[in-house]
């Protein structure tokens, strides 16, 4: 029989139709493995964890077949709670696959202590922008002293504690500014100087 006898036989376009159903078969099947194995039409919506404690996130990241890791947070916000969840990524809302790892930044448990630069000798002026500038509040109290110099930095202080060049107190703390007044003959660091050379150096 010849070849193009073969291929119009009914043997042959049997078989072809046998290969061509088991072809579809095939691919079908590895459609559907592949759908399975990669999550291709899995679409899991990631929760708003703000505000949420890390055992309250966990027990929702369990339930959802994702994954978590924590970024610790230099920067406390009293806003939200101690140890809680304020950012996260992926954003809520957005649609993630199975085993995702979502990134959560934790509140710290309080202010980071910040050193105290010296002040002394400062005016009213500097000492409250600096003061600002590295997350301290200042009170709108101040303790005004009898010097030479009107509205020079004289001390600070934290709670009723005078403080000192380098000690450390938490962020965000309210400080007092101990000023003189311009009136009294005061005390200075430098004995020798008088009323004019301190208001020269301080613009007043």
């Amino acid at each position: 029989m010849g070849i193009i006898q073969f291929m119009k036989s009914k043997t042959f376009l049997k078989q072809l139709g046998i290969a061509f159903i088991g072809l579809a078969v095939f691919i079908f099947i590895l459609t559907k493995w592949l759908n399975i194995s990669t999550n291709h039409d899995q679409k899991i919506e990631v929760p708003n964890f703000e505000k949420m404690s890390i055992q309250q996130v966990e027990k929702i990241i369990d339930e959802l077949n994702l994954n978590f890791e924590v970024i610790d947070s230099a920067s406390f916000n009293p806003d939200f709670p101690l140890k809680s969840v304020i950012t996260q990524s992926p954003d809520a809302g957005d649609f993630v696959k199975e085993k995702r790892k979502i990134y959560l930044t934790l509140n710290p448990s309080g202010f980071a202590n910040v050193e105290i630069p010296d002040f002394y000798g400062k005016t009213k002026r500097q000492a409250t922008s600096q003061l600002l500038s590295i997350g301290f509040q200042v009170s709108t109290t101040e303790i005004i002293v009898p010097d030479i110099a009107k509205d020079v930095v004289r001390g600070l202080f934290f709670n009723g504690k005078e403080l000192k060049p380098g000690d450390k107190i938490p962020q965000n703390s309210i400080i007092t500014l101990k000023l003189g007044d311009g009136n009294g003959a005061g005390s200075s660091q430098n004995s020798g100087e008088t009323a004019n050379d301190i208001n020269e150096e301080t613009g007043f």
